[in-house]
């Protein structure tokens, strides 16, 4: 049946991204009723469960279905073999007006999408049968390959998270990730180019000049913005990273204190900036 074909093969395979293992499955579903953080969405939509990315601190990591998953989080990738035929599905009744939040638990343009291109097709599928409102989270900055799709939805926003100015801080917490220059360089193209864009810091990681830092984001253009905290005792740390994470955080002595000081500054550069949850609400 056309609803059970892998549009990657005949048959779920595994196959490695470098040392990440990659397997394709069979998803019950692509479309979940968001709740939680993301309560204020229709759905939430994740092309992948995991992420090679293997950011340090991700809260994802705590969705894993099991302990070794979690342990293992950044060396696996499940790719939803039949996301598109689950899409296809929708259209006996389009999705209208719908607010999607792509995606919460996964990065949609982590290293895979380069060759697969799922999230890609995800688009177009969307363009095609359904009128959604769109708002699209990544720290990647192979987003601007699909500039020419994005630039046909009526209503998307495009968030790009930029956690620190420092590439010291961002090759602990974030080793695997795009440099911080690449990610504000590919927003501000995306920004250029009329699509909506926001910088999201989320969460905020330790800065070097928080007012340089500012003016560097502004000088996108952009003038959406979201931050967060970065919560030591609550985030994720992938194994042999967590000794040398809380010896940058120490450096930079990143606590409450030091955070709230770094936001006050930022404030005062940036008067609409978004404060937690409020500032991810659906466009």
């Amino acid at each position: 049946m056309t609803d059970q074909l892998n549009l990657f093969g005949e048959s779920p395979k595994k196959s490695s991204l470098g040392k990440v293992n990659i397997e394709y499955k069979l998803a019950g579903s692509i479309l979940t009723p968001a709740s939680g953080f993301m309560a204020d969405y229709d759905y939430t939509l994740n092309p992948y469960s995991g992420c090679s990315f293997g950011c340090t601190y991700c809260y994802a990591a705590f969705f894993s279905r099991d302990k070794s998953k979690m342990d293992t989080w950044g060396e696996w990738i499940t790719v939803k073999e039949n996301a598109i035929a689950l899409l296809r599905k929708k259209r006996r009744k389009p999705l209208i007006d719908k607010t999607i939040y792509l995606s919460s638990v996964t990065d949609p343009y982590q290293p895979i999408e380069k060759d697969l291109m799922l999230t890609r097709q995800i688009l177009e599928e969307l363009l095609a049968y359904h009128k959604v409102r769109l708002v699209i989270q990544t720290r990647s900055n192979l987003i601007t390959r699909d500039i020419d799709l994005l630039k046909q939805f009526e209503a998307l926003q495009v968030n790009m998270t930029v956690t620190t100015d420092s590439e010291k801080v961002r090759k602990v917490f974030e080793p695997f990730c795009p440099g911080n220059k690449q990610r504000i360089k590919a927003i501000k193209e995306v920004h250029l180019s009329g699509i909506q864009s926001c910088i999201t810091m989320t969460p905020l990681l330790p800065i070097s000049n928080p007012s340089n830092f500012a003016n560097e984001l502004l000088s996108t253009g952009i003038e959406r913005y979201i931050i967060q905290p970065f919560h030591k005792d609550k985030g994720k740390f992938v194994r042999g990273t967590r000794e040398e994470a809380l010896k940058i955080l120490n450096e930079y002595n990143w606590g409450d204190e030091e955070y709230q000081r770094v936001l006050n500054i930022m404030r005062q550069r940036i008067p609409n900036l978004g404060i937690g949850k409020t500032g991810f609400a659906p466009i």
